[in-house]
């Protein structure tokens, strides 16, 4: 299944999109994409549903209305720094026998193809294309070898950073990566039982036109499997937290000499078989 919200911001409802790319409203079954309804009881109830029967919303998602953030109520916003080897080499830092961990406040959280806002005073904003995790079974301790049945799906995010902020300023990279529009997911949660191997996927990212990233889950230093464990070990995992797994090599700050972000461009970026975002740039 290909789940999904749509509608103003603050006012989404869930979908599904159909065989034809269609999508069908959810909402008089669930409220929203999140919490329980992520959970395999939750999936399960929702594959039981006969999908061509659900009210058609027409047009085109993205197109004719707006699509929001793939899963709704998210508690925890996880990332993974400097998880492809290439990366963390273009950023001129050490390669991590751990994995590195941060978070994004789950304000900076918005739809797939909502303006991404460059902060005031903001002088070196970036782009980052990663594969998101959403968790559906909740635990801690998670053995490595039952991670993926913990995963309710996977998704597109666009990790946005301001260099700034996160490198060049006292504290914790939280400060670069927590901003207002700066964590865009989906433009769906595809769920697990359609993705045969989360390490063999092609992701990218362009902006206005010129492709800066290209890379492939399987050069990750710490699969996602062994991401789920290694996370479960420092706190318990719940339904609908997300997990963004680190970017390949292409950022703006590995560029030469660096390349920022600027009001009035276009991002373009995408997963095989998740889908695609496009967000415009505006100042805040």
């Amino acid at each position: 299944m290909k789940l999904l919200q749509f509608g103003p911001k603050g006012q989404e409802k869930p979908g599904v999109l159909d065989a034809q790319g269609c999508v069908r409203d959810l909402s008089s079954h669930v409220p929203s994409i999140g919490g329980e309804v992520l959970t395999p009881t939750g999936l399960e109830r929702l594959r039981l549903l006969d999908i061509e029967a659900l009210p058609l919303v027409r047009g085109t998602p993205g197109k004719d209305f707006r699509l929001g953030p793939c899963v709704s109520g998210v508690g925890k916003f996880i990332c993974i720094g400097l998880n492809y080897a290439d990366h963390a080499a273009e950023s001129g830092m050490q390669l991590p026998s751990e994995p590195v961990i941060f978070g994004k406040w789950t304000s900076a959280i918005c739809g797939p193809n909502d303006d991404v806002q460059i902060p005031r005073a903001s002088i070196k904003t970036d782009w980052e294309v990663e594969l998101g995790v959403v968790i559906g079974r909740g635990g801690s301790h998670i053995a490595e070898a039952d991670a993926l049945g913990h995963v309710a799906g996977y998704c597109v995010v666009n990790d946005i950073s301001e260099r700034e902020y996160q490198l060049e300023r006292e504290g914790q990279w939280c400060k670069g990566k927590g901003c207002d529009t700066f964590g865009p997911i989906g433009p769906w949660l595809v769920t697990a039982d359609e993705i045969a191997d989360p390490q063999t996927l092609n992701l990218w990212l362009e902006v206005d036109g010129q492709r800066y990233q290209q890379g492939n889950t399987r050069t990750m230093v710490f699969g996602v499997a062994y991401l789920i464990s290694y996370l479960s070990r420092f706190m318990s995992l719940q339904p609908g937290d997300v997990i963004s797994t680190g970017t390949p090599p292409g950022v703006g700050l590995g560029q030469k000499p660096p390349v920022y972000l600027r009001p009035g461009q276009t991002m373009r970026l995408g997963i095989e078989g998740l889908g695609e975002q496009q967000q415009r740039t505006v100042q805040a």
